[in-house]
């Protein structure tokens, strides 16, 4: 039996970006071809391994079900390799919570430059993702005159159309916006949107 055992995926690790999430692992190398993969869970609530929609799948990524789209369940995760009646041991993931663990990209900002004002800009903010009921998404907006960063100051809004007011006229502001999401049970920060400078107007 032993002589039949193959060896164990390596590097494996949940991956989540805007809660959309997998598990990924590197591929096991042997003699006589590629090698097939299954991956099972568990949740903390209900200790006990079950299939996903992945067995005996060739690839070294396994996207996670609909059913396991829970943002608060702490999931568990083991994948091994296979190879007709050779399989490896199990490797087993860290315990992942979405609403802690995910990555949260930034959200997409543009002007609304129609409105142009002498004193103040006008903004809209489109998230990388949709709350769900029970969650609040809020943005952190950090600004400074294009001369110098060290004029930046920074504002928090849940308004995705929202204007940044008491500025100079005709001068150059840049910002940068990240979303912070407050669940019942934790907040998470996002990463901030890369820098973009806007004009305001001449009065």
């Amino acid at each position: 039996e032993s002589s039949a055992r193959l060896p164990a995926p390596q590097g494996v690790m949940v991956y989540s970006y805007n809660f959309r999430s997998s598990l990924r692992w590197s591929p096991v190398e042997v003699d006589g071809g590629p090698l097939l993969y299954t991956v099972h869970f568990k949740t903390a609530a209900f200790n006990q391994w079950d299939e996903m929609n992945c067995t005996r799948i060739s690839g070294t990524e396994c996207r996670f079900p609909q059913l396991l789209n829970e943002r608060s369940w702490t999931v568990t995760l083991r994948v091994r390799a296979e190879r007709g009646p050779a399989v490896s041991d199990w490797v087993e993931s860290e315990p992942f919570v979405a609403e802690r663990n995910t990555t949260i990209g930034p959200p997409r900002v543009s002007s609304a430059a129609e409105a142009a004002f002498s004193d103040s800009l006008l903004l809209s903010i489109t998230p990388p993702f949709a709350p769900r009921p029970g969650e609040l998404l809020q943005y952190r907006v950090s600004y400074w005159e294009n001369a110098t960063r060290a004029t930046r100051k920074e504002l928090k809004t849940s308004s995705s159309l929202f204007k940044i007011t008491d500025l100079k006229e005709s001068t150059l502001y840049c910002l940068e916006v990240r979303v912070e999401l407050q669940t019942l049970y934790c907040n998470i920060s996002g990463r901030p949107s890369a820098p973009q400078c806007h004009s305001t107007a001449l009065s």
